[in-house]
């Protein structure tokens, strides 16, 4: 079993720190900010393997914020076209040895999200966000779209203003179920470090640093940098683009995602 690469993290992390500038600017508690966003993310790579898989990967997220607290749920349609023992979990896992190639497409596994902001202690202080996040077994674990189990993570966002720039990290634990198909898989801890740096009232851009322990028995932990950036270009619609630049076999030798959103 070995680990290729993150999806969902990425995507994740820039839509939190997008968020945590929005709050450092203004909060209004008086009503409900939603906002719809649907992605596309696309890999390509052959993971140390004779065999290169093509990934295609398109969630749609509905968010909701109100006061403190906001919700999300996610769900994704998946394509994979490689040796046919790659799951997308959170992670994308090689999670089977396998040398024919195959084709399989579906509905990913869903994710639900729950998201607590606190109230800075002071007007120099840090914001610090807390996140719960539960995976649905909603994909088809005999056609190499999930496990068929459900997963939990748990985390902690901190960002923090130095003049315009915003510093921001994130620590997290994903505690997997058990699968009696992909066995092997294990919890494990991820971090992520960056910083984002708006241009202007419109552009954004960034760049932070994804660390993550191994998720399976027999796998390597992964290291990325990635840079992305965001467009407001009107008062509702946003788009954020990034890539992954990997420094081990998990990484995928090209990854670009791309985020519209609408915000109301």
């Amino acid at each position: 079993m070995k680990i290729l690469r993150s999806i969902v993290a990425p995507a994740l992390i820039v839509t939190l720190v997008i968020g945590a500038v929005g709050r450092s600017q203004a909060q209004d508690n008086s009503y409900i900010k939603q906002t719809l966003s649907l992605a596309s993310y696309y890999s390509n790579g052959d993971y140390g393997e004779d065999v290169e898989t093509n990934i295609l990967y398109f969630p749609i997220s509905y968010t909701a914020n109100f006061g403190k607290w906001g919700v999300q749920a996610t769900v994704p349609h998946l394509r994979v076209n490689g040796i046919g023992n790659v799951l997308v979990n959170g992670v994308v896992t090689r999670a089977r040895a396998e040398t024919q190639r195959e084709r399989n497409s579906g509905v990913g596994d869903s994710v639900l999200s729950l998201i607590y902001r606190t109230e800075p202690l002071s007007e120099n202080s840090p914001f610090i966000d807390f996140r719960m996040d539960v995976k649905l077994p909603t994909a088809d674990e005999k056609r190499g779209l999930g496990t068929g189990e459900s997963d939990y993570t748990a985390q902690i966002d901190i960002s923090q203003y130095f003049g315009s720039s915003v510093l921001f990290s994130t620590f997290g634990y994903t505690f997997r179920g058990k699968s009696d198909l992909y066995q092997g898989l294990k919890s494990s801890a991820f971090a992520q470090m960056g910083v984002a740096q708006p241009l202007n009232e419109r552009w954004n851009i960034g760049l932070f640093y994804d660390y993550r322990e191994a998720a399976s028995s027999v796998s390597s932990e992964i290291h990325e940098l990635v840079p992305y950036f965001s467009w407001q270009f009107s008062r509702n619609w946003s788009f954020t683009g990034l890539t992954a630049v990997g420094f081990t076999d998990g990484s995928a030798s090209t990854a670009v995602l791309g985020q519209l959103s609408y915000s109301w």
